[in-house]
């Protein structure tokens, strides 16, 4: 196994004639305000024939860790590891056999507009997981200024510089909160908050935990849960109060970002612990899903100071989606579900409106058949909607109650995660300065989404 990175980077034609633009930057998990909408103008909604123009691409390792792009910088977290020999694994389910495995993580930072390398800054992580999913970083990068915050599948938290990638503080949660390494690895997205970081830990008073961002000393801690599930953390206004929302493997809770101090909690076990799509909040109601077959609606108090579950969800109500999170519009559910399809639910009730399984097959109609899944990202300026799915493609599509109409799509990136018995990519798409990044676990990829 090489500790080295591959400088070997194919530069776009069209790169250096790229002009200077007024754009977003993607700096954290599902963009700026943490909400999966791309903001900026002026870019494809409809795909050439051809498809949009590569950039470059970037030869990295594996991983489901999906790149953050700010300050003319994209990072993105990876591994090294020799290839595990299936045929050596413990016998039973792969899906539940852990082992160990040696490697190496990476943070890796490139120059956004070129693809141009500048740092890379690796540790040691031997992983302890699901043999199957053991490929790499799950969480995002979080960039806050000229600082960037991440967290590895084994719970190495590490704070470093964006100019050069120098550590400037690292934490090993097992050691310093007795963390438990949950079954397929530490996956919640980290979030900065003014002066803290934000981090889901897990342990009998640790469940979540918050950081001074500056020198990772712990500000308090909140909460009890054995694990710590995979949702990230989020903010939102409600009731007129700042509440951090956490989901971790039993207990949906609103907490005080100042202080620890847990307002409300309401117990929503997803099965196996999986609490992987961050909630999302429309007035003072909350819609929930993960596996299996999980969904349903938390409604908090007009004090904000205790909640309640309005519905829950079935095979036939709500939508449970396992690895992407909902969009909620206009009282209306949309999102990628059990065994691929995509649904559209009424939020007061979880009443199917209706459901297709064209986002999750590809541009020749094939189905996954290993958890086919599709991500949703809302186009403000259009109204319309970006879905990556695990194909490696790229959607444009309308969604309302009346229905699903795709308007364009284009192939992007080339499966290669093995899962069961096909290829697939699970790593979310960021959209920034008119560009897509999307990566596999062979290389990242950048395309020019400009309209022309």
């Amino acid at each position: 196994m090489s500790s080295m990175i591959n400088w070997g980077v194919i530069w776009g034609v069209s790169v250096s004639t790229m002009g200077l633009v007024l754009a977003d930057d993607w700096p954290q998990w599902l963009g700026a305000s943490r909400d999966g909408v791309w903001r900026e103008a002026d870019v494809l909604t409809r795909f050439p024939e051809e498809g949009p123009p590569l950039l470059w691409r970037a030869e990295i390792g594996s991983g489901y860790s999906s790149p953050s792009v700010a300050s003319d910088k994209v990072v993105i977290m990876d591994r090294l590891a020799e290839p595990y020999d299936r045929n050596q694994a413990p016998r039973g389910n792969p899906n539940f056999v852990r082992v160990e495995i040696p490697g190496l993580e990476r943070v890796l930072c490139f120059e956004a507009a070129t693809g141009k390398p500048l740092w890379v800054t690796e540790y040691e992580s031997r992983y302890t997981t699901a043999f199957p999913y053991a490929i790499g970083p799950r969480c995002s990068p979080t960039i806050d200024g000229d600082r960037v915050y991440t967290l590895g599948a084994e719970g190495h938290l590490k704070c470093l510089a964006m100019k050069d990638g120098r550590e400037l503080w690292g934490i090993d949660l097992r050691e310093s909160h007795g963390a438990k390494v949950n079954h397929w690895g530490f996956a919640a997205h980290p979030l900065v908050d003014e002066d803290r970081l934000i981090c889901m830990v897990g342990g009998l008073d640790s469940a979540v935990v918050a950081f001074d961002k500056m020198t990772g000393r712990e500000r308090w801690r909140a909460g009890a849960a054995e694990d710590p599930g995979y949702c990230p953390p989020v903010i939102y206004s409600i009731s007129g109060r700042r509440q951090l929302v956490t989901w971790d493997s039993q207990r949906v809770s609103g907490i005080e970002p100042e202080n620890g101090t847990v307002q409300w909690s309401v117990v929503f076990p997803p099965t196996y612990g999986m609490s992987i799509g961050m909630p999302r909040l429309v007035g003072n109601r909350l819609y929930l899903m993960a596996f299996n077959r999980v969904s349903g609606v938390i409604e908090i108090a007009s004090d904000g100071l205790s909640a309640s579950v309005v519905w829950r969800g079935d095979a036939k109500t709500g939508v449970a989606g396992v690895l992407n999170t909902a969009w909620v519009e206009d009282g209306y559910v949309y999102a990628s579900g059990h065994r691929g399809e995509y649904r559209c639910v009424e939020l007061a009730t979880g009443r199917r409106i209706w459901a297709t399984d064209q986002p999750t097959r590809n541009r020749m109609g094939k189905r996954g058949t290993s958890w086919p899944s599709s991500f949703t990202i809302k186009h403000e300026p259009s109204g319309l909607f970006f879905l990556a799915n695990d194909h490696g493609e790229l959607i444009v599509a309308e969604l309302s109650p009346q229905g699903y109409q795709e308007r364009s799509r284009t192939f992007l990136i080339e499966p290669t995660h093995l899962v069961g018995s096909r290829h697939l990519v699970w790593s979310h798409p960021a959209f920034a300065h008119q560009r897509v990044y999307l990566r596999n676990d062979q290389e990242l990829v950048c395309y020019d989404l400009r309209k022309r």
